[in-house]
């Protein structure tokens, strides 16, 4: 019989470009560059260094095909925090109806947390996706920007969200199998 786990998940939202407290910049070392060519590896390599240990495991049995089709979706945009040259984190944003925008996903590789390059990664990301609307037909601005985190998430996740400016719109909890962390490759 698996064991179970009580999960808490937090939605959290911008209404406005005016609600991002942006973060300071961790030194001169650290940039945050746009995956301008979708790479289904890279992606895959992000999402699974990124969330190995955090139960990340939704996107895990993705084809390369599928992992294709969702980097080719209208506005899907990746940006990557290096650090030295080194990826260090991602931001994958999701644009959805009427301009608004989802963080999808967002997070550190284990040897860059607790370094501030989150705060800045989450400050780019948020930026962006408010400008993101402007390449849609039709419309002039992003009128929202959400996300949501859970309580698997990073112990400062939830607060550096907080600092930016995001407000928490729904909270739900749910008893749920537990699930291993399964690293970025299998044994991890």
């Amino acid at each position: 019989m698996s064991n179970t786990i009580h999960l808490t998940t937090w939605s959290l939202e911008m209404t406005s470009p005016a609600d991002l407290v942006p973060a300071a910049v961790p030194g001169e070392e650290v940039r945050v560059e746009r995956a301008e060519v979708p790479s289904p590896e890279f992606s895959r390599f992000l999402y699974a260094s990124v969330g190995g240990d955090i139960h990340w495991t939704d996107r895990l049995a993705l084809t390369r095909a599928e992992w294709a089709a969702h980097l080719a979706r209208p506005g899907v945009e990746t940006w990557v925090a290096y650090d030295r040259g080194t990826p260090a984190g991602y931001v994958e944003l999701d644009p959805q109806d009427d301009g608004v925008v989802e963080i999808m996903y967002f997070g550190l590789l284990p040897d860059f947390r607790g370094r501030r390059i989150g705060g800045y990664l989450l400050t780019v990301g948020t930026a962006r996706a408010w400008d993101l609307a402007a390449r849609w037909p039709g419309r002039e601005e992003t009128s929202r920007v959400w996300l949501h985190t859970c309580s698997q998430d990073g112990p400062t996740a939830m607060d550096n969200y907080l600092k930016r400016g995001f407000r928490v719109f729904r909270t739900e909890t749910e008893d749920k199998p537990e699930t291993p962390t399964p690293g970025p490759w299998p044994g991890a």
